[in-house]
């Protein structure tokens, strides 16, 4: 196993009492909130596997809200989070599924307000380590680790090469992406990872480009 920085091997700086548990949990919660671009006013959290065997014990639903709320792992008032989701505005529910699923640390969260509303399905690898593995339906794979832009768009010819010329026209460099669709000639989704947090006004131009339905970013 190859090990990138010492923060591998030792974890991350956490508020509670496992890495997985509890700051992969917020980690979870923290990257659904950045994808869905807002403060949700409500969410749906189902857990799976050891999550939903000890998520009370383990703070994984504190964890998580606090996580909606946009608090680090280190912050906390991740231990008050539900009094502090309280005073958002933020109302959420939490469902211990049965089912099996691929890793034992998973929850898909469904979150939401007025406007709209979004799923994301996050496992903790370990070390407080992430990887989203499905938005809205679409299966990718993403660690919340570099800078991230998410394109909803058409399935058209055209939407990949628009959105790549408008990145190297504001000199951002792409490192990875992936795209995905559920059906040829229906919706697709870009996952594109960058070197630098992107700027809102970028974000708005790609926007504008034809066919594109939908842009959220995740900067870190």
């Amino acid at each position: 196993m190859k090990f990138t920085s010492v923060f591998d091997i030792i974890g991350p700086v956490m508020i509670g009492p496992s890495s997985s548990h509890t700051a992969g949990a917020a980690r979870i919660g923290r990257v659904a909130r950045d994808l869905f671009g807002r403060q949700p006013k409500w969410a749906t959290i189902h857990l799976y596997g050891s999550f939903a065997e000890t998520y009370k014990g383990h703070g994984t639903d504190v964890a998580i809200v606090g996580g909606l709320l946009d608090y680090d792992t280190d912050d906390e008032r991740i231990k008050t989070a539900f009094f502090e989701a309280e005073q958002a505005g933020m109302t959420y529910t939490f469902l211990p599924e049965t089912a099996h699923t691929d890793h034992p640390n998973t929850a898909r969260i469904v979150l939401g307000d007025d406007d709209g509303e979004m799923s994301v399905v996050g496992i903790s690898i370990g070390g407080g380590k992430i990887e989203i593995s499905e938005v809205n339906g679409f299966k990718l794979h993403l660690t919340g680790g570099m800078p991230t832009i998410l394109v909803v768009h058409d399935d058209r010819a055209g939407c990949i090469a628009n959105v790549a010329n408008c990145l190297a026209m504001h000199e951002v460099n792409i490192g990875h992406m992936e795209v995905s669709r559920i059906e040829r000639g229906l919706t697709a989704l870009m996952v594109i990872e960058v070197d630098e947090n992107i700027d809102d006004r970028i974000i708005e131009q790609i926007s504008y480009i034809p066919h594109i339905t939908k842009v959220s970013k995740m900067n870190t």
